[in-house]
């Protein structure tokens, strides 16, 4: 391992383009990349440079559970994305946040904690992907988990990352689930288990009423680890190439330009967004679009960037007669109140995940497996991020959990700076269509069962004018929204259009990979946070073995 004093003093200094190196150089410290600084830096013989665009994770708001209402939109923490123009929800743009900060997204999201289906790796086993099935990476989910309700055969304990029950529950919620179970969907105590199947309350990446991001799991445990070195407000602009080599990073700090080498491996963690972005910034993509916006052709390689994939979930909000969490926060009293439960024993709304409860269901009778997840808040918004209404009112949405439709992300310039054009193409295969019309018509199944229809005034958004399957997709169109699980744009495969190897290394280049959200080559059944923390342990093995391999 080579540092020098230079390195040890956690600052570069001097002219603008000193090289210095480490073993390792992780780009981003989000979901992923916080994982692998903890696990690559566990042998003290291995240097390791996480590099993060954003800064440190000291505001107030990332750790109380409910502050991504605060966090979310704000350009100090959040990329603040914003995708083209897309036909397929009438023309709109959506806001996409991802965080910007130490603990990446994981710092930023909804505190959910939800792994998938077992049917989801065993088909990114099916496409080529050998060790990816569902049993080869049920041992990694238990690795990172500290599970509350203890361990059993499909979670862990001791692991750097809390997973507990919610903390806040309110008899809303409650009239839900039993709406759920009137029109025959089970409840399920445990989706992240042996089925998924269901309805229940969300696990949550919490603990004691704190957000647990892998910033405070995973990288906060190592940060006094000799051989890790962070530098935050680092953003890279390109992976350096010695042929197809990868060989180091160029980054931007302090408005100077920096080189750092890299000894072993460079390894992109920057997020089905970021990590396609440096791709083509530094040469490796799609020929033609390198060429048409000036950046010099390393490797065309030309599935970065496409196979782009996003849960769109359309919002029912409906008016009740009973009260809601919108009367708790918009009462000046109750307001103080929150503040007093929060601070006295880190309970109430203030430790507020992104939803209470959930569902995994199915559109349709005939189809195999749940296909359709619901999200149910006791409180409503015009938009996620936005203040409560003044009226008593819940949410629930529906997402389709497997999409055909495909979007792409491309740079439109040189400048490594400047955002890339993102085009999800939200419902643009027709075979989207019936699924979402189905969910719509189970979400007014369960607001018409006994147990709940009684607590329910009227459907305020999307109304009940919309009632044919032509009406019902139209609602979909104009009042759905992201939930934010981008993914898929360097996928995992050996196919044509896959970017990285079954052990996430970029086709045709050395001393690369990619390690999150982007890899998968097909997007999971549920929120995308702990299957991107899964792929990093996954990934920190295979690449501690794969040195070990080269020094034998």
């Amino acid at each position: 391992m080579r540092v020098t004093a230079l390195q040890r003093s956690g600052c570069f200094k001097g002219d603008p383009l000193v090289l210095h190196s480490f073993d390792y150089i992780i780009v981003g410290a989000g979901s992923a990349g916080c994982v692998l600084a903890n696990r690559l830096s566990e042998n003290p013989a291995t240097s390791v440079l996480l590099l993060e665009a954003g800064g440190a994770d000291n505001n107030l708001w990332i750790h109380i559970p409910v502050g991504y209402f605060k966090t979310m939109h704000n350009p100090k923490l959040d990329w603040c994305y914003v995708t083209q123009a897309d036909q397929g929800i009438n023309g709109r743009q959506l806001q996409w946040p991802r965080g910007k900060i130490l603990g990446g997204s994981s710092s930023l999201n909804g505190l959910l904690y939800v792994r998938g289906q077992k049917e989801d790796y065993d088909r990114w086993s099916e496409l080529g992907n050998k060790g990816w099935s569902y049993s080869d990476v049920l041992p990694y989910f238990k690795k990172s988990e500290d599970q509350e309700r203890g361990a059993d055969a499909y979670h862990g304990v001791g692991g750097p990352l809390k997973v507990s029950d919610l903390r806040l529950r309110r008899p809303i919620a409650d009239y839900f689930i039993a709406g759920a179970k009137d029109i025959g969907i089970p409840y399920n105590e445990d989706y992240n288990g042996a089925t998924q199947e269901g309805v229940g309350y969300f696990q949550q990446t919490a603990h004691k009423g704190f957000r647990w991001s892998t910033a405070r799991g995973f990288l906060r445990p190592a940060r006094n680890r000799p051989n890790l070195h962070l530098k935050t407000e680092a953003q890279i602009t390109r992976v350096l190439f010695e042929h197809k080599k990868a060989v180091g990073v160029e980054f931007k700090k302090g408005g100077q330009l920096h080189q750092v080498k890299a000894n072993l491996e460079v390894i992109l963690c920057a997020g089905a967004i970021g990590s396609p972005q440096i791709l083509q910034c530094s040469g490796v993509g799609p020929g033609a679009l390198l060429q048409r916006v000036g950046v010099p052709v390393v490797h065309d390689l030309p599935g970065v960037g496409r196979n782009l994939q996003d849960h769109l979930q359309t919002r029912l909000v409906f008016k009740t007669r009973q009260k809601t969490l919108n009367d708790e926060v918009n009462s000046p009293i109750n307001k103080l109140w929150v503040g007093m439960q929060y601070m006295f024993s880190r309970s109430g709304p203030l430790t507020l995940a992104a939803s209470q409860v959930t569902i995994f269901t199915k559109s349709a009778p005939s189809v195999a497996r749940p296909d359709i997840q619901f999200h149910m808040q006791p409180l409503s918004a015009d938009k996620p991020g936005e203040g409560a209404h003044k009226f008593s009112a819940f949410t629930m949405s529906v997402c389709q959990l497997r999409p055909h439709s495909r979007g792409h992300i491309a740079i439109t310039s040189a400048d490594p700076l400047q955002y890339p054009e993102i085009h999800p193409n939200y419902l643009s295969d027709e075979r989207d269509h019936p699924v979402v019309i189905g969910g719509l018509r189970v979400a007014r199944r369960i607001a018409q069962a006994p147990s709940l229809a009684p607590h329910i005034l009227s459907e305020f958004v999307p109304g009940a004018q919309y009632q044919t399957d032509a009406e019902l997709l139209q609602a979909a169109r104009s009042y759905s929204q992201s939930i934010y699980h981008p993914s898929g744009t360097c996928k995992m495969g050996n196919d044509a259009m896959a970017v990285v190897d079954d052990r996430l290394r970029v086709h045709g280049l050395s001393g690369l990979r990619v390690v999150d959200a982007s890899i998968m080559p097909e997007l999971v059944s549920g929120n995308t946070n702990a299957p991107t923390i899964m792929i990093a342990e996954k990934a920190a093995d295979m690449i501690v073995s794969d040195a070990a391999g080269m020094l034998q």
